[in-house]
């Protein structure tokens, strides 16, 4: 028999045996499929390892592997989420129909129409020329009705190099030459004005430009301009720009009503590191760290301030999660001062006096008291509510963790089973899934006690679903044990219900890692992190990035400070939270 016709042969074997009417011997037969299952999944992981060890065969002879030709189409191999987010959403949004009294029968019947903002009052006008009528061969009675407005966006690019003539004087008495000054923004800058060094991170960071590309953009427009100069200008040339991001993340956490977090690859002068993505509505912010550890996302979380530690009851409560032995932690009761803040050196000091523990415990003791310190200080902004994937190093480290229904939801689309009562199973609950999805959007809407009593029972109801595939059974039981996490929205209905904001900011690291590979020092590492999280920043706020650097760089300071735009629109939209909640 081929594997292929194995899901209809136990299809028909699972006919008959409910037609016996025996559930022992249904409760075999399902034993027994769900065998088939592990035996399948586990035949599917060793054709692809039987194959990577040929391939690696080939390559040791000389030869080619297996060609990777990637699919017209992801079909089996998509365990993405967006497509069920999407329609979801789309769902809830059916409700707008009632608004508009229509009846969703009318609704689902028209064309969907594109919603487009109109961009003609957002186009800046920079000059008006008047087209006038040739009149030649028209009659004599015309009458003037004014003008038809046309606006037409054009944009010109060319150099504005400059020969400053300094004037010379030379004192007799004094024995000193004195030069006419130059113009701010090019006194003391060097040979390029700023527009060149405006133009740099805009081209690094919105454009994604290599230096070579920007070089050749320059010389294409009459600029001459070196790799040297390049090079030293973005790494040491923007040290201003250092401060108003700083400036920029505390304001950003202290206006949010929320924080979301994510993490991904980084590659800095041949060594991985890791990109830590933290935003919100109002910012997103850039940090690269060697590790991606608890301590290195607390660090991200307080901008890096000097770490600093304290043994206290909540330390206590978090060594009770870690599960410390006993032993242990009769040995730190004895040797760390209690509900005292230690310095990074004296925390060491007095966990080099602890021999007894091992590398994991002392990991653990470490990340107690480091999230103690954190929870209790006031030099930083506190983040309580943090939204982030199931990733163990953003635990514990908010009052308040939240889960991304999307993440959680990509695990139930990695089940492939074959058995076709299985594949039923998963369908049906799947569709439970979203749908529940779908409520928890409406409940966001207009939330009320009464749904969210009524959601968090759902809740419990859908997944304490038993199929017989134990593989599915396994991972709802996995969600039931999130509940806290996943139903955070019951309590805090303007949080999301999926972490994508993170994630496409993640994206824009992704795609500098695409364009430029990695960066070969600190300076270079901190300034690209520095202008991403300028940039993103700038669109959130609706403000130009070219103007916004342009003005820091002439040192005119004309426009307002990112932080500073950050509270205002944050205290605009908790204002327009409390009118929504009539309160």
């Amino acid at each position: 028999m081929k594997i292929q016709n194995l899901p209809a042969e136990i299809n028909a074997i699972y006919q008959d045996t409910v037609q016996m009417e025996n559930s022992a011997v249904e409760a075999i037969v399902k034993k027994l499929l769900n065998i088939i299952e592990h035996l399948a999944a586990e035949n599917d992981a060793q054709k692809i390892q039987i194959q990577e060890l040929r391939d690696e065969i080939n390559r040791l002879k000389g030869e080619q592997g297996k060609p990777d030709v990637k699919a017209n189409k992801k079909k089996d191999g998509d365990i993405s989420s967006e497509a069920e987010r999407k329609e979801a959403e789309a769902n809830a949004n059916k409700d707008v129909a009632t608004i508009n009294q229509e009846s969703p029968e009318e609704t689902s019947g028209k064309k969907k129409k594109r919603k487009r903002e109109p961009k003609l009052a957002k186009i800046k006008i920079d000059r008006e020329e008047i087209c006038y009528l040739n009149k030649d061969g028209l009659p004599d009675d015309l009458i003037s009705k004014g003008y038809v407005p046309v606006v037409v966006q054009n944009i010109i690019i060319k150099s504005d190099n400059v020969k400053y003539l300094r004037e010379v004087y030379y004192s007799l008495s004094a024995h000193k030459t004195y030069l006419g000054d130059l113009p701010q923004g090019v006194k003391n800058q060097g040979e390029y004005g700023p527009g060149i060094r405006t133009l740099i991170p805009v081209l690094k960071t919105e454009c994604l430009m290599t230096e070579k590309r920007i070089i050749g953009f320059c010389q294409n427009f009459g600029v001459r301009i070196s790799a040297t100069y390049l090079s030293q200008q973005w790494t040491g040339g923007y040290d201003m720009f250092h401060q108003e991001r700083s400036d920029l993340y505390r304001s950003g956490i202290e206006a949010s009503h929320y924080v979301q977090i994510d993490d991904t690859s980084a590659r800095v002068n041949g060594t991985n590191q890791y990109c830590q993505v933290v935003c919100s509505p109002l910012f997103t912010a850039y940090f690269t760290t060697p590790k991606k550890d608890r301590l290195s996302v607390l660090d991200v979380l307080t901008d890096f301030a000097p770490p600093q530690y304290l043994y206290n009851q909540q330390a206590q409560k978090l060594l009770d999660i870690f599960k410390l032995a006993a032993k242990a932690r009769a040995a730190i009761d004895a040797c760390v001062p209690f509900d005292v803040v230690m310095t990074e050196i004296e925390f060491k000091a007095n966990l080099n006096t602890l021999n007894s523990l091992g590398p994991r415990q002392r990991i653990h003791f470490t990340e107690a008291c480091a999230i103690a310190h954190y929870q209790q200080q006031t030099e930083f902004p506190i983040i309580d509510k943090l939204l982030a994937d199931d990733a163990p190093q953003f635990k514990l480290l908010t009052q308040w963790l939240g889960l991304c229904w999307v993440h959680d939801g990509r695990h139930y689309k990695k089940l492939k089973p074959i058995v076709p009562i299985h594949q039923s199973a998963l369908t049906d609950f799947r569709n439970r899934y979203w749908a529940y999805y779908t409520e928890l959007l409406k409940f966001k809407r207009e939330p009320t006690l009464e749904k969210k009593l009524s959601l968090a029972i759902e809740f419990t109801e859908l997944f304490s679903t038993t199929t017989g595939y134990e593989d599915l059974d396994d991972r709802i039981a996995k969600t039931l044990a999130k509940n806290s996490e996943l139903l955070l929205v019951l309590d805090f209905p303007q949080l999301p219900l999926h972490n994508n904001e993170a994630e496409l900011g993640a994206r824009v690291q992704a795609r500098v890692r695409d364009v430029s590979y990695q960066t070969r020092s600190d300076s270079g590492t901190k300034i690209k992190d520095t202008f991403m999280t300028l940039n993103q920043t700038a669109k959130k706020l609706g403000v130009s990035f070219y103007d916004y650097v342009h003005d820091r760089v002439t040192g005119l300071f004309k426009l307002p400070s990112l932080a500073d735009l950050i509270i205002q629109k944050g205290s605009h939209c908790r204002l327009e939270r409390w009118l929504h909640l009539g309160i």
